[in-house]
């Protein structure tokens, strides 16, 4: 087919009047073979079952192509299914409304158009419904039209070849090149394919779009404001005196819809200097004892500001054991506490601080959030484990006194969202604190970070704060664009590793 002789190319959907001309464009695409062909009273029932799975492609008014598709409950299906079970003996009863997954049971360009790409504008159709319906994913069984050529293969062992481009299939090289992927390898799925030798290969594509419909009436969202609070270490006359000013930055961040309010490590320090003539290690015993309260006071604050508060840390005790410990107060009124899993050399030596153990991600109404405080930022193996639990924002509360120590975890920061594909949020105090023994000077930019990808900024920072300045930083991350990046990056970090070479696990 000359390309420059078209002069109209459409994407139409099927109907029975193009049964004839559909019939034999089946055929002819089949090479003849006697029933393999759509037969009326079929065509009627899938316009009439589902009209926008079956469409057709006409080039000057010609049918060149066509794909045929079902909606299905995907947990109904039998994981060895052969063809037949899907169309039912052609009765279409698997075809469900209410299902969660887009079934293509068959696809096919006519040879005369073969290399216009007009397979790709289907599979694209398929993409697009699958989207609009909500739709978990696209699945298929797969031919293997030369897999008859190598016999002495297993389908797995053909398979492997296919996708290392050692083997030339027509069919997976295309499916694969549309962004499927394959599952498993069906037996006797098409009676007659002598050529696969009856052999299929389940192919999956994924819809990263795809929410879980929710029977509530709240939802998670998609544009996530984040309210980062770079607080200014000063004297206060007491809690309250200090609650008053964590109160107003609350109000501030939430009176632009923020959706966290995030405060930075040890931002209660500044209750320490009334203990400053006690041992470092007894003053920040002392200032523990406070830490219940602000917990409290936090988790009413998040209720009536109707924000998630991240409260940065706390010193906590434990027993006689001193922890760095921070509270995620949701907003509807749960409460989760996470730890310090590594604490700094100055923090075990001056003040005995231990290490915690608990490391986790956290549901909320804004996707699912992990908490690693300052120093545990340092540390890939940590964000790594969060991620494979299917992290999209990190939130870092730091504390750095000076410029060096604030780059480790700025850095460490931004290499964490490359790395892992999500959002970075780091939040630090500035200002000096000299009557407060080992809590002397800070210095902090709090800022956001994004991977490094066409749809985010080219140098991966979203937001960030003026350097020692008091002041809060607002910032939108979008949640989809880290599913799209997670498929179609233009590198995919999470789904490259070499897992088959190497891994990070837990030890407990």
């Amino acid at each position: 087919m000359d390309i420059n002789n078209i002069e109209n190319i459409e994407l139409k959907y099927l109907t029975v009047d193009d049964f004839e001309e559909l019939k034999a464009a089946t055929l002819e695409s089949y090479g003849g073979v006697l029933d393999s062909y759509w037969k009326k009273d079929h065509i009627q029932k899938l316009t009439t079952m589902f009209p926008e799975g079956q469409v057709v492609i006409k080039i000057d008014g010609n049918l060149a192509g066509c794909a045929l598709s079902l909606i299905v409950d995907y947990d109904k299906i039998d994981d060895n299914h052969t063809y037949s079970d899907i169309i039912s003996g052609e009765s279409f009863k698997n075809h469900d409304p209410e299902g969660d997954v887009l079934y293509g049971i068959d696809v096919f360009i006519k040879p005369e158009y073969r290399g216009l790409r007009l397979g790709r504008r289907l599979y694209d159709y398929r993409k697009e419904v699958c989207e609009t319906l909500n739709l978990k994913s696209i699945v298929f069984g797969g031919r293997m039209p030369n897999y008859h050529k190598h016999r002495d293969l297993t389908p797995k062992e053909y398979i492997e070849k296919v996708k290392r481009k050692e083997i030339h299939d027509p069919v997976l090289n295309f499916q694969i090149s549309n962004d499927f992927h394959p599952v498993r390898v069906l037996k006797n799925y098409l009676e007659g394919d002598t050529a696969s030798s009856e052999y299929a290969v389940l192919m999956e594509w994924d819809n990263i779009n795809y929410t879980k419909p929710n029977k509530k009436a709240s939802s998670i969202k998609t544009v996530v404001r984040l309210g980062l609070i770079q607080w200014q270490m000063r004297p206060y006359k007491g809690l309250d005196d200090l609650m008053q000013q964590v109160e107003y930055f609350i109000d501030s961040v939430s009176a632009y819809r923020s959706d966290f309010a995030v405060f930075p490590e040890f931002f209660n320090a500044p209750l320490m200097a009334e203990f400053n003539h006690m041992h470092e290690p007894d003053a920040i015993r002392e200032l523990a004892k406070f830490t219940e309260t602000i917990v409290n006071r936090m988790k009413q604050l998040s209720i009536s500001y109707n924000i998630n508060i991240i409260s940065g840390s706390m010193p906590e005790l434990v027993g006689d054991k001193l922890y760095n410990v921070g509270y995620l107060c949701r907003r509807d009124g749960s409460f989760e506490r996470y730890e310090k899993i590594h604490v700094t050399p100055d923090e075990a030596k001056v003040w005995g601080m231990q290490r915690g153990d608990k490391l986790k991600t956290f549901e909320t109404d804004c996707g699912k959030i992990g908490i690693l405080i300052c120093y545990d930022s340092e540390f890939p193996e940590l964000s790594r484990l969060l991620s494979d639990e299917g992290m999209d924002i990190l939130f870092v509360p730091f504390l750095t006194d000076t410029q060096n120590g604030y780059s480790r975890v700025r850095l460490c920061a931004q290499a964490r969202a490359v790395e892992n594909e999500c959002y970075v949020a780091i939040a630090g105090s500035v200002g000096n604190l000299p009557n407060v023994n080992n809590m002397d000077i800070q210095y902090a930019q709090s800022a956001v970070f994004t991977p490094c990808d066409f749809s985010f900024p080219s140098n991966g920072i979203k937001a960030e704060a003026t350097t020692n300045t008091e002041m809060i930083l607002v910032a939108d991350v979008d949640l989809s664009l880290l599913r799209e990046l997670h498929s179609f990056g233009a590198v995919k970090n999470l789904k490259d590793r070499r897992k088959d070479f190497y891994d990070v696990i837990r030890v407990k």
